[in-house]
């Protein structure tokens, strides 16, 4: 079921899927998608979750406010669960959606059970990355994809040990030799992550998806 939340002074809207009586799962879309990029595995976490999947800002048919800061759009995420009543929840993040959910988990800590990061990249720069050239895609909101760039290409030095801040259990996927981005570094920097590698690119979860199911649900029930 597709609901919204006036939430952080925007509008987000959400999926809902599963048992309110079921332990609160958490989806968070990469840059570019919606709650749509979950479709085939959000019923499969939901035969055992109540799954939550918002469209992050400037994406989907949530607002689109012109301030696209990674820790702004994980500050939404945390107003999502008070509007929801959820006090602690499991958390997966794909690409830009993870690093929603690491911002999110080392600057509150208490409201995260479990973490999934799925192949994002190592705060640490990018060098040889092209240049964003816009097209005619209307999903999302191309100053998202400008404002957001710097957090992957050149991000905060001080976020490698704030990183360490992160108490939850937390699995990092990695798409392997395909993927553009360095998620076995962002592992080393989590206390305690795990680092299982999948063989599929970026979109571990379309390209791998029953790995990728395979993986997150022996964590989770770990």
């Amino acid at each position: 079921m597709i609901r919204e939340a006036h939430v952080n002074g925007i509008k987000l809207a959400y999926r809902e899927e599963g048992d309110p009586a079921a332990p609160p799962l958490v989806l968070v879309h990469g840059r570019t998608a919606n709650h749509n990029d979950w479709n085939g595995v959000i019923r499969h976490f939901a035969a055992r979750h109540h799954v939550f999947a918002p469209d992050l800002r400037g994406h989907g048919a949530s607002d689109r406010p012109g301030e696209y800061a990674v820790g702004t759009m994980a500050e939404d995420v945390v107003a999502l669960l008070d509007h929801l009543g959820l006090d602690r929840v499991r958390l997966v993040g794909h690409s830009l959606g993870g690093m929603v959910s690491y911002h999110l988990a080392m600057r509150h800590p208490e409201r995260v059970e479990r973490l999934v990061l799925e192949d994002v990249t190592a705060p640490y720069p990018i060098k040889g990355r092209q240049p964003l050239v816009e097209d005619d895609s209307t999903g999302f909101d191309w100053r998202m994809m400008h404002q957001t760039e710097p957090f992957i290409v050149d991000p905060d030095p001080a976020l490698a040990a704030e990183l360490g801040k992160i108490t939850a259990p937390t699995l990092v996927l990695s798409g392997g030799r395909l993927s553009p981005f360095d998620a076995p570094g962002l592992a080393r920097l989590i206390p305690g992550a795990e680092l299982v590698t999948i063989e599929a690119g970026h979109l571990i979860h379309v390209t791998e998806r029953a790995a990728f199911l395979a993986a997150v649900d022996a964590f989770l029930d770990r």
